[in-house]
């Protein structure tokens, strides 16, 4: 099995990555035809695996990993690549204009996170359930859990084109772990800046190495610390700056620092980003770096956060001066909503960080 048929098992069409059978089957296919254009599920099939012979060309490649299985106690952020997507196509936006490829889901079993997680006889079960028409050599083979599919997935990408970059559509925030995995073992160097109202840096949380409160951790372990996690708009944490930058060699700049003077800080995030990432940074953005009067459509919405204007400063800042590798939307959960105007305003944000991102990790710096 090559690469291209590897990513074609493993994955599903854009929209396709959540499990359903009968509630909501219909309007997932609607959805599917729309972003693909057609109107038949055989026709979705075909050109979902189209866009994966599209790999080897990009500048650019969406993943969608549409699970929430890592999230705290509010959940719904398996819908946000759902929303991100459907917003596009009702914006008219051609990712294919910008050299991205979207080459579609992660299929999430919403009882699974990562397959280090797993049993042998689950593995084997799950296996079954999830590659049927599989042969049995090659079956055993291959991931189950949304983690564990995402990172096989973005090796194969990376195989296919080394100088991709990746964009992963969440998800709650560990679906980020996978891409920074996987592209530090393909391309080591860069570092990552992370825009979130929390750390995420707990080692553990109740005994589970991976989840939204872990993913910085492990991100940060992989990349040898020293600075190269950077994260901005930090207000929601039970220790203080100096407790993480102390202990696990991060640079925090937290939200409270940054609203009270946003033209120096965003300049001392980009000092400290420049004096430690001379390959690029990948961004990560949770929505709920954003204060919760524009982002309140996710999980854990805070108030007293980042500007979205500032937010996408930052971005553009780190695609001329630094140089962006990659990126992701986090956190977005349309299905919480606690006014109406909560996931409409939330989702378009989403969207407005998703092509800020994309158009400026595109950039050519002079």
């Amino acid at each position: 099995m090559n690469a291209l048929d590897e990513l074609a098992t493993i994955l599903r069409p854009a929209g396709a990555g959540l499990y359903l059978v009968s509630t909501g089957k219909k309007e997932q296919l609607a959805l599917q035809q729309s972003l693909y254009g057609v109107s038949s599920e055989a026709e979705v099939q075909a050109r979902f695996v189209e866009r994966l012979s599209r790999i080897v060309g990009a500048k650019a490649v969406l993943l969608g990993i549409p699970s929430d299985v890592g999230a705290g106690f509010r959940r719904g952020a398996n819908l946000g690549p759902q929303a991100i997507r459907s917003k596009l196509v009702e914006d008219g936006v051609d990712l294919s204009s910008r050299g991205a490829v979207d080459v579609g889901d992660v299929f999430v079993v919403p009882q699974l996170l990562h397959d280090d997680m797993l049993g042998e006889a689950q593995m084997q079960a799950s296996r079954r359930a999830v590659y049927p028409n599989v042969p049995d050599e090659v079956r055993r083979t291959l991931p189950v859990a949304p983690l564990s599919i995402a990172e096989r997935a973005w090796q194969l990408i990376f195989q296919i084109n080394p100088a991709a970059k990746p964009f992963t559509l969440g998800g709650d925030h560990s679906t980020a772990l996978p891409a920074v995995l996987a592209l530090h073992a393909a391309r080591p160097g860069f570092g990552i800046v992370q825009s979130d109202a929390h750390t995420d840096l707990l080692e553990t949380r109740l005994g589970v190495k991976y989840c939204f409160a872990t993913w910085s951790w492990h991100a940060n372990e992989a990349l040898g610390r020293d600075g190269r996690l950077t994260q901005v708009g930090i207000r929601a944490s039970g220790r203080d700056r100096a407790h993480w930058e102390s202990t696990l060699g991060v640079r925090q700049f937290w939200a409270a620092d940054i609203l009270r003077d946003p033209a120096r800080a965003l300049d001392d995030v980009l000092a400290h980003v420049r004096s430690r990432h001379r390959t690029g940074v990948l961004f990560s953005n949770d929505v709920d770096g954003t204060d919760a009067r524009y982002a309140d459509a996710t999980g854990t919405p805070e108030p007293d956060g980042l500007e979205p204007d500032w937010v996408v400063e930052l971005i553009r800042r780190l695609g001329r001066e630094v140089g962006l590798v990659g990126g992701d939307v986090m956190e977005l959960a349309p299905s919480l909503t606690p006014t109406p105007q909560s996931a409409p305003r939330t989702t378009a944000l989403a969207v407005r960080y998703l092509l800020e991102t994309l158009d400026a990790a595109l950039v050519v710096r002079g």
